[in-house]
């Protein structure tokens, strides 16, 4: 089974943070989807027999297209796959963009998930990110939403904006609470190259919060909506039981997956037992990827063979964000990497210091002081520390 990924990059504005491929033109739409119809059906005569799981509309920002557009490239990935069991459709949003309409359209598509980008419910914050929507969309969509019959959807929240008042964070996640919300995504601001705050931190313009700061937002982060009932399943994901992001799953479990659109990524492992799988990644320029998808040719800026050891220590990293944690069993069997051979010294000694749990059932899991540290505790685990 595979996940589709649909990079829509269009924005109205620059959020400060944002460091993903977009572009703030309004032209250009349908020849858009037009080159991204034509590079899905391209990769179903090597890919088409896989059947799919998800799919996922991102970006950028999918809700700018029309519903006839969305319906285009759904019945383009109907037409060439084989999409009949199709398990979760996601799209993301932004509150301003949407009406009771749009959003009963969607449903009416086939979309059963939507992945909002609130960030935040304060009028400060919102300025401060250069969002585009206000407090009172951020508070309207979530009602709007269940009317329109979405039960499954996920809000995006970020912390650890500069001078943010702790009760700000607090009460944002108080807000999701009350509003029953089935699925959460924190993320702690990050200054990342390339993007308009990063530009304000060099010129002395933006102070980021501290390490210390930031750990604390995210211990009560943990500790507030897991007391919620809250499931908390990856490293920034929460839900309520039974409302695991599917689409996501496919990332973290090494399970083969297509993007399409400028800058998207894909994965899918090979037939021959070496190399073992294959990664490339899409151009990140909207006229490029258009031009070389009506000249037949694949749009890619990238392509990389990935050996068996490469991807044991992708899987140690990315099995290790989530609550489930790394089998070792598994990645024995799958990945040719005995860990708890090879690291046995350095397991002992992050069990001890409280940063895993103690080894049960051949699963090596997080404490919370270790997802705090995640990055420190996979460095050590594959033999990277400075």
């Amino acid at each position: 089974m595979a996940g589709f990924y649909l990079h829509i990059p269009f924005c109205t504005q620059r959020c400060v943070y944002c460091d993903f491929y977009f572009v703030t033109t309004k032209h250009g739409y349908a020849s858009y989807v037009q080159a991204l119809c034509a590079e899905i059906e391209h990769y179903a005569l090597d890919y088409g027999d896989e059947p799919i799981e998800t799919i996922y509309f991102g970006g950028g920002t999918p809700s700018l297209l029309h519903l006839d557009a969305l319906r285009h490239i759904l019945k383009t990935i109907h037409t060439h796959y084989d999409a009949e069991d199709v398990r979760e459709v996601t799209l993301e949003l932004n509150p301003e963009d949407v009406d009771l309409d749009y959003l009963r359209g969607l449903r009416a598509l086939g979309i059963d998930r939507l992945s909002i980008g609130i960030q935040s419910f304060f009028a400060e914050d919102l300025a401060f990110m250069n969002r585009s929507h206000n407090a009172a969309q951020a508070e309207a969509i979530i009602p709007l939403a269940r009317r329109a019959g979405f039960d499954n959807f996920s809000v995006d929240l970020i912390f650890g904006l500069p001078d943010q008042p702790p009760e700000y964070w607090a009460a944002n996640l108080e807000k999701v609470v009350q509003r029953e919300v089935p699925h959460l995504s924190t993320y702690n601001l990050t200054v990342e190259a390339r993007t308009p705050l990063h530009k304000q931190v060099e010129r002395g313009l933006v102070t980021p919060q501290d390490d210390e700061t930031l750990a604390a937002r995210y211990q009560f982060t943990m500790e507030y909506l897991r007391a919620q009932g809250y499931e908390h399943y990856e490293i920034s994901s929460f839900c309520r039981p039974g409302f695991r992001a599917e689409h996501n799953q496919h990332y973290w479990d090494h399970t083969n997956y297509l993007g399409f659109g400028p800058s998207a990524h894909s994965f899918w492992w090979k037939s021959l037992p070496s190399p073992a799988a294959v990664r490339w990644a899409n151009v990140r320029n909207l006229k490029r990827y258009e031009a070389l998808v009506h000249q037949r040719q694949a749009p890619l800026e990238s392509r990389e063979m990935l050996s068996y050891d490469m991807l044991a220590d992708e899987h140690i990293m990315l099995r290790l964000r989530t609550a489930d944690g790394l089998d070792l069993d598994l990645l024995e069997s799958k990945y040719g990497v005995d860990l708890l051979f090879e690291k046995i010294d350095e397991l002992a000694l992050l069990e001890t210091e409280g940063y895993i749990e103690p080894i049960r059932n051949s699963r090596v899991r997080l404490t919370d002081r270790g997802r705090l540290l995640c990055d420190a505790v996979t460095a050590k685990l594959l033999g990277q520390e400075p």
